[in-house]
């Protein structure tokens, strides 16, 4: 922002000598002169004027601008709070079924395992 004040401060600066100069070295009459002076500085002020409402014109845009990105992100948030929520309490039930499913295998394997054992014991 620094930058930006002294880039603007150097342009205004520079402008004004340059203008200076310029008016001083023509040829023209006293009462010409200060009649160029005072309309140029004229446009000078509505110019800074037109810069500094442009400005504060920027500034309440970016503030509201910066508002509604707060409340997207909240509500965005939100959203994807719901969608997590929901995913789980869908996921839940299914979870049960695959735990009682492995647990089913499980036995399942155990009354094989003890039927093969108790088959090779008969058989030898």
């Amino acid at each position: 922002m620094a930058r930006g004040k002294s880039l603007i401060f150097g342009i205004m600066v520079g402008s004004v000598v340059g203008a200076t100069a310029t008016l001083l070295s023509t040829p023209a009459s006293g009462k010409q002169l200060r009649g160029k002076v005072k309309s140029q500085s004229l446009e000078w002020k509505e110019l800074l004027l037109s810069l500094k409402l442009d400005g504060l014109r920027l500034k309440r845009q970016i503030a509201a601008t910066s508002k509604e990105g707060v409340g997207l992100i909240k509500d965005l948030t939100q959203e994807m709070k719901n969608s997590v929520t929901e995913w789980k309490q869908s996921v839940e039930p299914h979870q049960q079924n695959i735990h009682q499913y492995l647990e089913q295998i499980e036995t399942s394997l155990k009354d094989l395992e003890e039927k093969v054992n108790s088959s090779n014991k008969k058989n030898a």
